[in-house]
């Protein structure tokens, strides 16, 4: 099974921590976050994993050599030159994951106890062209799906911008993306953008014509090491945990 990192970031709200490491070497529990999310799909099943780098992309390249790639077979994507996103680092990569077989993309900084295999399955079920994690926390950008569990726009509830997909079907739910999703292959034969952009614009062209599906979860934790606070809050939880 494959899984994308992307692990590119450049970690401007974690600074000074960010200053001399990139986002995925820092450090929750004295374990390096790319470590903690490699061990974590390896125990789901993945066993072939493609991370983007881009901020000090040598220390990272080093940190897998030294680590002999955790046993796995971990390809490099190369954004070195240029940042591009989301939408570009996907399509960047896409010689790695081009094929048959559904895979999955997380954000390198996110850690939780979703369950990958419901995931799965629930993006086999609908057919869909990509399926993404959703959750219910507290947001102000949100993701808006109709009764058919089509995405229908993208909301910033805090400045009141709306970028359409389509017209809602019965009722809608509004949630959070939680940085976890899966996606066929098919969706490369469908990218008509190019350079940097975002993976969301490129669902919200797409979902007219295509299945871009949502899974609601609870997890019991879901934390995005987005900040120092926040990465203080997650050490705090991980401590109780383990």
């Amino acid at each position: 099974m494959k899984a994308m990192i992307f692990a590119a970031g450049l970690g401007t709200r974690l600074k000074p921590i960010t200053d001399k490491i990139p986002k995925a070497l820092v450090s929750v529990g004295g374990i390096p976050i790319l470590e903690l999310v490699i061990k974590k799909l390896q125990k789901e099943g993945f066993d072939e994993f493609i991370i983007n780098v881009h901020y000090f992309s040598e220390q990272i390249v080093d940190f897998l050599k030294k680590n002999n790639n955790f046993g796995s077979i971990i390809h490099i994507s190369d954004e070195t030159q240029k940042l591009l996103d989301t939408g570009g680092g996907l399509l960047n990569a896409e010689k790695f994951l081009s094929g048959t077989e559904d895979f999955l993309i997380c954000n390198v900084d996110i850690l939780t106890d979703i369950d990958i295999k419901t995931l799965f399955d629930t993006h086999r079920k609908n057919n869909a062209l990509a399926t993404l994690a959703m959750t219910k926390r507290e947001s102000t950008r949100r993701l808006v799906f109709d009764s058919q569990n089509r995405l229908c726009y993208w909301e910033n509830t805090k400045t009141g911008e709306i970028k359409p997909a389509k017209s809602p079907i019965g009722d809608t739910i509004h949630s959070a993306f939680a940085g976890i999703q899966v996606i066929s292959p098919k969706i490369f034969d469908k990218i008509n953008l190019k350079g940097k952009f975002s993976i969301i614009d490129l669902y919200l062209q797409l979902a007219n014509d295509n299945k871009i599906c949502s899974a609601e979860f609870e997890p019991k934790y879901w934390f995005d090491i987005g900040s120092v606070e926040k990465l203080k809050k997650a050490e705090r939880f991980m401590k109780r945990i383990t």
